[in-house]
């Protein structure tokens, strides 16, 4: 149990609600603006002064000006600056946790866990950079033979400047210090952060954190910069900027497939990766079906308030007597439980306005509501019934409501689930809980839930997404933009590099990673095929 008495007596109303450009911290000229408290609705002090066009351009060149040293420092150099992070958000630790919480109104105890996790994430990267391994060198010294081969050399290099879009849910594992800023750091390309307008006190004190950092490692100081403003134009504007060579977004569908366009558009467009929407549905066959899998349930569509990305929101079970008694079981469960404040009141009014989309629906019956808790913006988790058929008729079904609600879809059979599975758009996860009496089917779902998400699971529950080598955190489109890529795990850093062939180059012109005695010490797949 977290002890909440240090937090007390900190102060939340004394923070520089300055931007972060490079070395330098820059007021704004824009709109000016407050964090909201989440309970009350009501503004939170300082107020900060949005950016303008000539902080992101001031930004930008800061960040192209970095890239030209920074592409070729050292990993072990980029691994210390990802330590050095984490060192400083820690030093932080109580300040930083008191100004998320008056902000986010999310649990202490979560965001003691969610800035560990945030400063294991900088480590994790930092390990992975000291192996040496994101240059995926590959060597191949050709032939001169018969038939004469060049000699190849292959190695990833930096994109460019990265923007990050700071997300709501995360104010520290995917926001200002986080996954994807992390991931760009490590691959050698410069960040510049939008900061979510929903923390922007937490967004600029974690800034500061890293700004200190860049100083303390000798970095070039356009590596990092981080911008304040709640226009949308705002953002558009960053990532149409021609200094720019990539994004990573967390968000809603709505502003991912913008941001998107404006990508696109370009007259040089580039790489767009957003994590944007998924149900993360769930399918319970025979024994599976049962009421520990129901509290099971409950708990993880519930969890911070439904509002982690990979809250199941979905459910898929055989309308047989235990499939009866499962969804009984959940509905127990779900009056049982009581709102939580949810992120900002914007967002709690969505919810509402879901919630509403879905009972007016035809075919969709509420089984269960709890109850609202104690501020006006903590709405009921809810639960809601359909039939396979009415849920294949109606895509909007499938469209998440983000915060606790979720639909249970009664199936005749397997055949049934496959043809709702069907139905569905790309998803971030799916789950699937079975006893050992029901594998011949999970034969037949897998392959369908395979193509469906990034991540599967067997009777376990999605949310808590592990910072671990093998992880995945993404899948087909609309879970992220491009479902090649994760923003968790080791390969996130590729998202942010790009393959390079040197061909018949003398060794003095072949850059240091690449040359036979290897001064850096990287890891290569080395191959000489002499012929004949």
């Amino acid at each position: 149990m977290t002890d909440t008495s240090q937090y007390d007596a900190l102060p939340t109303d004394t923070i520089d609600p300055r931007q972060v450009i490079g070395g330098a911290r820059a007021s704004g000229t824009g709109q000016v603006f407050h964090a909201v408290s989440p309970w009350t609705g009501e503004a939170l002090e300082p107020a900060f002064t949005a950016g303008s066009s000539a902080d992101i351009d001031a930004a930008a060149q800061e960040a192209a000006q970095a890239f030209a040293s920074y592409r070729h420092t050292h990993p072990v150099d980029r691994a210390v600056l990802l330590e050095t992070i984490a060192e400083e958000l820690e030093a932080d630790r109580p300040t930083l946790v008191a100004r998320a919480h008056a902000e986010s109104a999310l649990p202490l105890a979560r965001l003691e866990g969610e800035l560990r996790r945030a400063t294991g994430q900088l480590r994790f990267f930092a390990d992975i950079l000291r192996d040496g391994w994101p240059f995926d060198v590959r060597v191949d010294t050709g032939s001169t033979g018969p038939t004469p081969r060049p000699d190849l050399r292959l190695m990833q290099v930096p994109l460019g400047p990265v923007v990050v879009f700071g997300a709501s849910n995360f104010p520290f594992a995917f926001s200002n210090a986080g996954g994807d800023t992390a991931a760009a750091l490590a691959a050698g390309c410069p960040v510049i952060v939008k900061c979510h307008e929903a923390h922007p006190g937490t967004a600029v004190l974690v800034s500061q954190a890293v700004q200190r950092a860049v100083a303390k490692t000798r970095m070039p100081e356009g590596v990092y910069s981080a911008l304040l403003s709640p226009a949308h134009e705002f953002g558009a504007e960053l990532v149409a900027h021609p200094n720019v060579s990539a994004v990573g977004f967390t968000g809603s569908r709505t502003g991912g497939l913008a941001l998107m366009k404006v990508a696109a558009a370009r007259p040089r467009p580039i790489p767009f990766f957003a994590e944007m929407s998924s149900v993360n549905p769930v399918v319970i066959l025979g024994d599976g079906a049962n009421a520990q899998t129901a509290q099971g349930f409950v708990a993880s569509f519930t969890l911070g308030a439904g509002q982690f990305c990979t809250n199941p929101g979905l459910l898929f079970v055989l309308d047989d007597a235990r499939g009866k008694e499962f969804v009984s079981a959940a509905a127990v469960g779900v009056a049982e439980q009581v709102g939580q404040t949810m992120l900002t009141p914007g967002i709690a009014r969505a919810f509402s306005a879901g919630v509403e989309r879905m009972l007016a629906r035809p075919g969709v019956t509420e089984r269960a509501s709890g109850t609202p808790g104690e501020s006006e913006f903590a709405p009921a988790p809810r639960l809601f019934e359909t039939t396979a058929g009415a849920f294949q008729a109606d895509p909007t079904m499938q469209e998440e409501i983000f915060g606790a609600a979720a639909l249970v879809v009664r199936c005749t059979d397997t055949a049934d689930i496959l043809a709702c599975l069907a139905h569905l758009e790309g998803q971030l996860t799916a789950t699937l809980h079975v006893t050992a009496a029901e594998h011949d089917a999970a034969r037949e779902i897998l392959p369908a839930l395979e193509l469906l998400a990034g991540r599967l699971i067997v009777n376990g529950w999605p949310t808590g997404v592990e910072v671990a080598e093998p992880m995945t955190h993404g899948g087909p489109f609309p879970a992220t933009s491009d479902g090649r890529s994760t923003s968790v795990g080791a390969l996130a850093i590729n998202r942010f590099l790009r393959q390079v062939t040197w061909q018949s180059f003398p060794a003095e012109l072949l850059p240091a990673q690449l040359t036979d005695d290897n001064p850096w010490n990287l890891p290569r797949r080395f191959v000489c095929r002499e012929t004949a």
